[in-house]
């Protein structure tokens, strides 16, 4: 969940490590160092805090000069937020530094081993474990001759005793024109450039620099200098290197005229929709078309079942994944927790395919759920947004979002465009079993409409923006519905959990005089979304409930809808749509309100404290 950097070139390092730390910082802020190789000796800059607030300090008024560097912008794990516990870590000569994001978790018999060896530790990290134990391997290669540098053979050997996830960059004083990268479990790229290269977390952080890049697999280990870069891969000794283009330019990376990263993909949605739907309607057979499922038609016709694995957000798309796919194509769909997936021995009939979806393509527990399907033998399929990824690399098949890159921490655009592929999905499904063209058609043309009705809806920022600020001193909120736009409700609490740190709890209405309605009273407002759907009647009867308890009602409900103003306090009207697509409409809603009433309570918004953008950790 950290992020990485790297530079070796012939320009200065430092700015160069400092840019793509800031474009990095949404994969952690709890501190931020950088190690560069001066013309004499390594020098560390490292602060607690965010970047602006204590690296970019630490590097004034004259950052370190060299023209060989890493940097590291971390997310707590082993050892609380401090400068002690700040990357880059050194080993015991001082002349290696490590940056590493990922969990060394047998840190602790490997840190035991080195003191009685005469280590001594200055923080509480398992990095500088890992760091230490590089440089008692280089010590002894550091003499030596062979095929490979000795400080690659110091990384290679240490990680053979290492378990647990890594995506990490070394240097060392000997070797100034070196970087040494290796992965397991997080994500680490080299991007490849004229006379220079980059090794990154996240290609956010280098495509000002270049759009060529390779992605490391599990396992590679690369050398590299500023004119070529060699990968190895511990399993096989040799690796698979493929070198892609990026999709996405710099200026798709940064937040321009907007106040913040999530209002800014929060206003991105209408594209995201048009390019999650381009070229994949086949108006002629009223259906869908996905040109990398890798599955026959008669294979996608064998599926007997789906189980859809995923987390945070995307767990809450896959909850209206189960509802689309069951009504349209009736097949049986489970939702599961990726973290569960894993460690539980789920029964999984022959037929059974595994979706996974990831904005991220990323994420460690959905990338296990992934890996253990595959295991035991059965079909996987994903939904990820960033070309390359893990997930996207080691699925059988699956489905790009083409949202482009997503900064904010929350997700917003990812999530619309998931929730369209899914409905496509359904479509492609349904119509190979009973789905009637005439019924698809009415859903593809919904979806058609998509960009301009969430046009309009984000046309009323400025009302939602009063709402926020009637209801931003609330403590607790409810987020209620039924039916399709049940699992919106769940993803609307998440969303002013993550950014306002308001509590609040998603709940379909119905469950809610089971027990929460408890907790009903004058200053908990209840968000009901109530499109005119076929649960309306009931949904409505649900809402009665809270007004009798006098708890104040924000409504979401359908244009021309006369009746919802008598009994709700407010009402944010969508435009009509057919009852699969509420979801998409009723979300954007929900995110602003979240947005402005997190703004009005002074949070910041893209950087919401504990948490980061990308999951690389279980």
């Amino acid at each position: 969940m950290c992020g990485i950097i790297g530079y070796v070139g012939k320009k200065a390092a430092a700015p160069i490590l400092l840019e793509g730390l800031r474009r990095l910082e949404y994969r952690g802020y709890d501190s931020a160092g950088m190690a560069v190789l001066g013309p004499d000796d390594l020098i560390i800059r490292k602060r607690k805090g965010k970047i602006d607030e204590g690296l970019a300090h630490a590097l004034k008024p004259t950052p370190p000069a060299g023209h060989l560097g890493i940097g590291h912008t971390r997310w707590a794990t082993h050892g609380p937020p401090s400068d002690d516990n700040c990357h880059p870590h050194l080993d015991h000569t001082g002349t290696i530094a490590v940056v590493h994001n990922g969990v060394i978790e047998n840190y602790d018999r490997l840190k035991a081993k080195l003191e009685q060896a005469g280590h001594m530790f200055c923080s509480a990290t398992d990095t500088e474990v890992l760091a230490h134990l590089i440089g008692e391997y280089y010590q002894k290669y550091r003499t030596q001759n062979g095929d490979l540098n000795p400080l690659t053979r110091a990384v290679i050997d240490a990680l053979r005793e290492v378990i647990g996830t890594y995506g990490l960059a070394v240097i060392c004083t000997e070797h100034p024109n070196t970087i040494v990268g290796a992965r397991r479990g997080s994500p680490l790229i080299i991007g490849i450039g004229q006379g220079e290269h980059f090794v990154s977390s996240d290609a956010n952080a280098i495509v000002a620099h270049t759009r060529q890049v390779v992605f490391l697999n599990d396992y590679d280990v690369a050398t590299v200098t500023n004119e070529r870069f060699d990968v190895v891969n511990l399993g096989t000794d040799t690796a698979n290197v493929q070198i892609s283009n990026l999709e996405f330019s710099s200026t798709d990376a940064e937040r321009g005229p907007y106040q913040h990263f999530m209002l800014k993909e929060i206003f991105e949605q209408p594209r995201a929709v048009e390019n999650a739907l381009r070229g994949r309607i086949d108006f002629e057979g009223a259906t869908a078309r996905f040109g990398g499922l890798n599955m026959s038609a008669a294979e996608l016709r064998g599926i007997e079942r789906i189980i859809i694995a995923a987390s945070g957000t995307s767990w809450h798309a896959a909850l209206v994944g189960e509802y689309l796919i069951e009504e349209f194509a009736h097949l049986p769909v489970e939702v599961e927790f990726a973290h569960e997936f894993c460690y539980r021995n789920a029964p999984m009939e022959r037929d059974t395919v595994l979706l996974v979806i990831s904005q991220s393509g990323e994420t460690a527990d959905t990338l296990a759920a992934l890996r253990e399907a595959k295991r035991r033998g059965h079909r996987t399929l994903a939904i990820v947004n960033v070309v390359g990824s893990t997930i996207a690399r080691e699925a059988d098949g699956g489905i790009y979002m083409h949202a482009g890159p997503e900064i904010g921490v929350a997700s917003t655009k990812a999530f619309v465009s998931t929730l369209a592929i899914l409905t496509l999905l359904g479509i492609h499904l349904g119509r190979m079993r009973q789905l009637s063209a005439r019924r698809a058609m009415e859903i593809i043309r919904g979806l058609e409409a998509l960009p301009k009705q969430i046009e309009s809806i984000l046309a009323d920022d400025s009302e939602l923006r009063r709402l926020a600020l009637k209801y931003a001193k609330a403590d607790d909120f409810f987020f209620l519905s039924r039916g399709y736009t049940f699992p919106i409700a769940l993803e609307g609490a998440l969303k002013l959990k993550e950014i306002s740190y308001i509590h609040a709890e998603g709940y379909s209405a119905a469950e809610m005089k089971h027990g929460p309605i408890a907790l009903i009273e004058p200053g908990t407002p209840t968000v009901f979304l109530v499109p005119r759907d076929s649960m309306y009647d009931k949904t409505m009867a649900n809402l009665a409930m809270i007004r009798a308890r006098k708890g104040p009602v924000i409504a979401v409900a359908t244009q021309g809808d006369t009746q919802i103003k008598s009994v709700a306090d407010d009402v944010i009207y969508l435009p009509e749509t057919v009852e699969p697509l509420y979801p998409i409409l009723a979300t954007i809603p929900l995110q602003l309100l979240a947005y402005h009433i997190a703004v009005a309570r002074g949070c910041d918004v893209d950087k919401p404290r504990n948490l980061a953008k990308s999951v690389t950790v279980q």
